[in-house]
Formats: structure tokens, sequence, C-alpha cells
């Protein structure tokens, strides 16, 4: 399959990695920036080319910030092949909008990905438009497959949860960061801090899908009675800590609403 992106930023650019992993896939690169096409075309074994290659692809991603994604859509319109499926990533934007651009009903899937799909180890949130087939969505299923975890929600859903796992890694490296910022006040090297924050997160992360309990009873079973970690937990009650972190899901939230507008 021909799968082709407009857009080589840091999601287009991550999304295209995990692209070029599935060997069925054949990556077209297009950027306003040739020369940051040109180098990710190099790196993945892909090809910078123009939007005439680009809309003759089988699957097209609009890899392009919210406020530009009508001129991108709008722009690929004439040369976009009727059997091409369009995957919007722009947050906010409804696929009707995107609709629009390209001048009618068209194959639309609208994702809400994350930064870790360069790792397969993304959350992608897609929601479908009315004329994308069974087989579409199969397609569309088989190039993500190193990606990461796909979920199909309603599309009214998707800005609710791009704002826990679109914009959740930023707090949860913020996150990473404050405890190995703990570790080294308390004498641990900074490297070594790092590495115990990040892996203790991953591990705990693993628990929590793996198991299948609610964080709080699995927060309960680490803090023993009189011990170190409930002193540590009330420590951060006092902080604020959950109302911060739900406050900061809400706010990204709000922001995304505007940014389709």
């Amino acid at each position: 399959m021909k799968v082709g992106f407009v857009g080589c930023g840091n999601m287009g650019g991550a999304l295209a990695r995990a692209v070029s992993k599935v060997d069925a896939a054949k990556v077209y690169l297009f950027d306003k920036d040739t020369a940051r096409a040109e180098a990710l075309a190099k790196e993945l074994g892909g090809e910078a080319c123009g939007l005439d290659v680009i809309g003759g692809c089988d699957f097209v991603f609009l890899g392009v910030k919210p406020n530009i994604i009508s001129e991108a859509a709008a722009a690929l319109a004439p040369v976009l092949s009727t059997d091409c499926v369009v995957i919007s990533m722009a947050a906010g934007v409804a696929i009707s909008k995107v609709e629009a651009a390209l001048g009618g009903k068209k194959r639309i899937i609208r994702i809400m990905p994350n930064t870790p799909v360069a790792y397969s180890k993304g959350m992608i949130l897609y929601a479908l438009s009315e004329s994308v087939s069974p087989e579409d969505e199969q397609g569309f299923l088989k190039i993500m497959t190193e990606a990461g975890r796909l979920d199909r929600i309603p599309e009214g859903l998707i800005d609710a949860g791009s704002a826990v796992s679109g914009c959740g890694p930023a707090f949860v490296y913020m996150f990473i960061e404050a405890l190995a910022d703990g570790g080294v006040a308390s004498g641990l090297p900074r490297d070594r801090a790092m590495q115990y924050a990040a892996e203790t997160v991953l591990g705990a992360a693993t628990v929590v899908l793996k198991s299948g309990k609610h964080p709080g009873e699995l927060k309960d079973a680490v803090c023993s009675p009189g011990g170190s970690t409930i002193e540590g937990v009330l420590a951060l009650e006092e902080g604020g800590m959950r109302g911060t972190v739900a406050d900061a899901v809400v706010a990204a939230y709000e922001k995304t609403k505007k940014l389709g507008k």
C-alpha cells in the first residue's frame, strides 16, 4: 500500500516512522520544508515527493496544524484519488470540516495519536466518516500495526480522549522528571534517578493494564501501615496532585475544542 504524509513535523514524522515499519506499506512524504521531507525519506527509506504523487496514495495522513488543515486539504483536493482514504490528525477539527475543505463527502478517518507511536507504544483514538468502508478500516488498522494500541470511539468523544492520551505524555514526562528530581535531592546520581523513575512509570502502567485493577487498589497495596510510601502519598495529597492533574486534562480539553473553530 502507498501511504502519503502531508506534513513531516513531530506527529507526522512519528507516524511515518511507525508506518514505515510495516512491510506492506511504502511511505511518501511531502512538506513545505523540502529538506525536512527529504531527510525523513532518507531515514525511513521512503520517497520525498509533491502533492500530485501524494494524491495517488491509498492512504494520506494530514499532519498539519489545525489552523492550516483546511488550506492543506484544499490544496490536496484537485489531485486526490477517489479511492484514497484521508486521515486527519488535527486536534479539535471535525470530520465535516475536513470534508468541506476536500469538496464533499470523502473517506476520512479522524485520529488522535500521541508521540509514543514512533516507538510502537502509542495510544491512537480514531473515528470514521460515513464513507469509510469496513475494508478501508481494516487497511488503516493494518498500516498502523506498528504504532501501538488503537481504539475506535464516537467522534464526539475524541477531543476528551485526546486531552488524556494526546496531551498526557507531556504530563507524564513532567512527573518522571519530578520523580527523578526527588531522587537526586535524596542523593542519587541524575542518570540513575531518571532511569529508575522512567522504569517505575513503565512498570506501574503495565500493572494497571495487565491486572485490570483500579489504580487506587494498586496504590493501597504498596502503602504499608506506617511506612515510607504512605508518607509520600500524603505529601502528594497535600500538594493537590490529583486535582492539579485533572485540571490539566480539562484545560487541554477546553483548548482543543477552541482549536477546531
